[in-house]
């Protein structure tokens, strides 16, 4: 389960580093190739739900040799792919597919193959060894691009999809419920048009604006920007609604006798819906630091993308010790209160790396921070992936899983837009006013937002090499000029968006709350219709025994 969780997520951080070479040996632009990772993370989200519910109807063995196979098959496409057509069909739609299918069923078989103390541990050392795929990710992508090919890391994934398929022979071959429940099709087809929907309006959010447009939205030869809105504020009602439906779909289904996609017994449970806020939080605030620390890494400190997955690594080796050994530390002290301590390492070591902030910082100074950080993120991990699925009874930790990892597909995508769009939108902010500075210029502030989108669409990126091909065009002594408000800019879009994630922590803080105290117990427990006559059945026959 562990190897699989780690080819996935290597497999998803990879492909940032290796975008630039890519784009040269396609011949296209950076916005088609960082298409190809956004729709994968796409598929991922929209399938996520319904896949997860598979080892309810089907041996969990048998479903991940077959999902394991498929993204074997994307895995070949993508790395002889020719062109970007090919490589949409292989990466984003053939791997984001089986990828959705292996990322819940690793949650369902821990939780049905572990108990106690050892589940904490299995759910621990997933977590951490997550951690460390996303690190080992740019390091290894880097090199390969560097060294090699983009293409070998696809073809390294093959050798790990073979060790996997010697020993999924352990996992297990009984679907998690004797019958055989018919597809729900209905709730299968609201909880795509759900998740698709909030993923693209997240995604559209920070190009385009969350509510008010900021540029046309142009499909085709039609623009969509309906009473000056933004397309994202549309997507986002569509996704919202289409819960809403499908929450109501569910209960109609279930009070009708039928099998729904997900028994409303796991949306009511307070202890999991608890525990899959905070984990969602939590996802957003990962999101953002994974997104904002390596652009700041390249542009500004101006290293390398293997550097810069080095100067993350003390956040990996915190993450995985602390995930993999202190899940025991709960018969000493609160799982809450460990969650807790978590949340607030990571808020110091945001803070501590506020402080540092500047032309100063180096990797070195880093190190303690990034550290403290990894060793937050560890505690709350160690803990809050088993507090959340040990919540639900056994039969239903399929779906269990597909809502959990669901809800964090969300958040990834939300914590990118809403830190993302913060950070690059005080940038391209902070250069505008410098040179207005600069100039002694005055301007009303819708003419500074449209020399904000102007410059976006210019420079496209905030990234070393985008900012180089744009200064190149000016003289020296403007270069000079615009060089030092980069420069500055980047400092101060970076203390924003860390403050911005410092607010996220405290958001977190207050989510976990509304944890129970201890690992809730369900194993034997359930609320839904069949287990009640059941558990009524068996009263009645020791009562007349």
């Amino acid at each position: 389960m562990s190897l699989t969780t780690f080819i996935i997520v290597v497999n998803a951080s990879l492909m940032n580093v290796a975008i630039p070479t890519m784009v040269d040996e396609f011949d296209t632009t950076i916005t088609v190739i960082q298409g190809a990772v956004a729709l994968y993370s796409l598929v991922i989200a929209a399938l996520i739900l319904p896949a997860g519910t598979l080892p309810s109807r089907y041996s969990s063995r048998r479903v991940m040799t077959v999902a394991l196979i498929v993204y074997a098959g994307g895995t070949v496409v993508a790395a002889i792919s020719w062109n970007t057509t090919v490589l949409y069909l292989g990466w984003s739609f053939i791997e984001g597919a089986a990828a959705a299918v292996l990322f819940p069923l690793t949650y369902t078989e821990l939780r049905v193959s572990y108990e106690g103390d050892d589940r904490a541990k299995a759910f621990g050392l997933l977590a951490g060894v997550s951690g460390v795929g996303g690190t080992l990710g740019p390091i290894v992508g880097g090199a390969l691009t560097t060294y090699a090919s983009w293409r070998w890391g696809f073809t390294l994934q093959l050798v790990g999809v073979g060790v996997i398929l010697v020993f999924v022979r352990y996992v297990s071959q009984k679907p998690l419920s004797d019958a055989r429940r018919p597809p729900d099709r209905g709730g299968t087809a609201l909880s795509i048009v759900g998740s698709t929907s909030l993923v693209v309006g997240f995604l559209l959010s920070g190009k385009y604006g969350w509510l008010v447009e900021r540029r046309p939205f142009v499909v085709g030869d039609v623009q969509f920007n309906p009473f000056g809105t933004s397309p994202a504020i549309w997507f986002l009602a569509l996704g919202l609604l289409a819960f809403a439906a499908f929450i109501q779909y569910e209960r109609r289904l279930q009070r009708a006798g039928r099998s729904p996609l997900v028994p409303l017994n796991v949306l009511r449970n307070r202890p999991f819906l608890s525990g899959v806020v905070t984990y969602n939080v939590r996802s957003i605030i990962s999101a953002g630091f994974f997104f904002i620390f390596p652009v700041y890494l390249q542009a500004v400190l101006g290293y390398t993308a293997f550097e810069s997955g080095l100067a993350l690594l003390p956040y990996s080796l915190a993450s995985v010790l602390f995930s993999a050994f202190t899940p025991g530390w709960r018969k000493y002290v609160s799982p809450k209160t460990l969650i807790q301590v978590g949340i607030v390492c990571m808020g110091v070591g945001l803070v501590l790396l506020y402080e540092q902030t500047g032309p100063s910082q180096t990797i070195g100074k880093m190190v303690i921070p990034v550290t403290i950080v990894g060793v937050g993120v560890g505690l709350i991990l160690a803990q809050i992936s088993n507090m959340t699925m040990s919540a639900v009874p056994t039969a239903n930790s399929a779906e269990a899983s597909g809502v959990l990892n669901v809800s964090s597909s969300i958040g990834y995508s939300l914590g990118t837009a809403v830190v993302g769009s913060f950070f690059l939108g005080q940038f391209y902010g902070s250069v505008v006013d410098g040179v207005l500075r600069a100039e002694d210029v005055t301007v009303s502030a819708e003419r500074r937002n449209d020399l904000v989108i102007a410059l976006e669409d210019a420079a496209e990126t905030a990234t070393e090499a985008t900012q180089r091909q744009f200064l190149n065009q000016f003289t020296p002594d403007q270069r000079r000029l615009l060089e030092g408000i980069f420069e500055a800019a980047m400092f101060d879009a970076q203390r924003a968006a860390v403050l911005l994630l410092v607010l996220f922590v405290l958001l977190l803080l207050v989510a976990s709350t509304l944890l129970p105290r201890q690992i809730p117990d369900a194993t034997e427990r359930t609320d839904s219709p069949e287990s009640q006559g059941s558990t009524r059945e068996t009263s009645e026959t020791a009562a007349e025994d």
